[in-house]
């Protein structure tokens, strides 16, 4: 983390906190936390729906929830690894460990390597 300033520090210490509320805010529009772990739901689905087409939406709607949770969930352990490595004092830094440039970081905040 040395090669960012304090300034750029904390500009990335907000960008990683202002995505994970509002990363948490999608998965709970879409789904539930279930052992810490999210899941994607249908809202209002039983799987029992006396309307056929009701329940086919239903469905249609869990479908596509489990599959947005799962993309969501993935970019939000990216994001608190982030967070950890900032609080380690190892953020900014890729897997080869050289520095990761702070344009890169602006634009992807969990990132872990250069392009």
């Amino acid at each position: 983390m040395q090669h960012l300033s304090e300034a750029e520090v904390e500009e990335l210490r907000a960008a990683l906190h202002a995505e994970k509320d509002s990363l948490e805010e999608e998965l709970a529009e879409h789904g539930r936390n279930v052992g810490g772990d999210w899941v994607g739901t249908a809202a209002g689905f039983e799987g029992n729906e006396p309307d056929q087409i009701d329940g086919a939406d239903k469905m249609e709607e869990l479908t596509v929830n489990v599959a947005l949770v799962e993309e969501l969930e993935r970019r939000y352990k990216e994001i608190i690894a982030a967070m950890k490595r900032l609080e380690e004092g190892t953020y900014g830094i890729a897997t080869n460990g050289e520095p990761i440039d702070v344009d890169r970081l602006r634009a992807n905040p969990a990132a872990t390597t250069n392009i």
